[in-house]
């Protein structure tokens, strides 16, 4: 698996263009999403299906509602889709959590740390969109500074051929 900064040189200039790329949020979900097709590769199949689908859901869900609630012109309805991000945060980390007996404590509880960092984020975003009487922020910095050690050397479960 790759790390964030090489991972970010494959996204297609095409996303890295659109202005949403400049939410911090938005980029680490959506990196979050990469590796966890990774970790559901080896429980997909069988009578696991339903939590490898769940779980890639979840996480998928986040920075699919961060992006629709970027796009929407008033701060109640971004706070709307990023609660809806939110929820899916809360979401993906239970399923992380359910899964801990296939996937390992270090894998887990190093996408919780990741999904505790993006609750963080959301929770600020939201909180200054409900506050907020503006059409819309000019440039709001949503930066972590401590996010590294969770977007680099990231673990990946091994294929155990689980079948049903």
């Amino acid at each position: 698996m790759m790390d964030y900064e090489k991972w970010i040189k494959k996204v297609p200039s095409e996303l890295k263009h659109d202005s949403v790329w400049t939410l911090q949020v938005y980029r680490i979900s959506l990196y979050l999403s990469e590796f966890t097709w990774e970790d559901i590769r080896p429980i997909i199949d069988g009578r696991l299906y339903s939590l490898s689908d769940q779980l890639y859901r979840s996480v998928g869900s986040i920075s699919a509602n961060i992006t629709e609630g970027y796009s929407r012109r008033s701060y109640k309805e971004q706070a709307r889709f990023y609660e809806i991000a939110l929820g899916s945060t809360r979401e993906s980390k239970d399923w992380y959590f359910k899964s801990r007996h296939i996937l390992g404590d270090k894998i887990v509880n190093h996408r919780i740390k990741i999904l505790t960092k993006i609750t963080k984020l959301l929770l600020t975003m939201i909180k200054e969109r409900r506050s907020s009487h503006d059409a819309r922020e000019p440039n709001v910095d949503y930066t972590i500074n401590d996010i590294n050690p969770f977007i680099s050397d990231i673990p990946i479960p091994k294929s155990n051929n689980v079948r049903p």
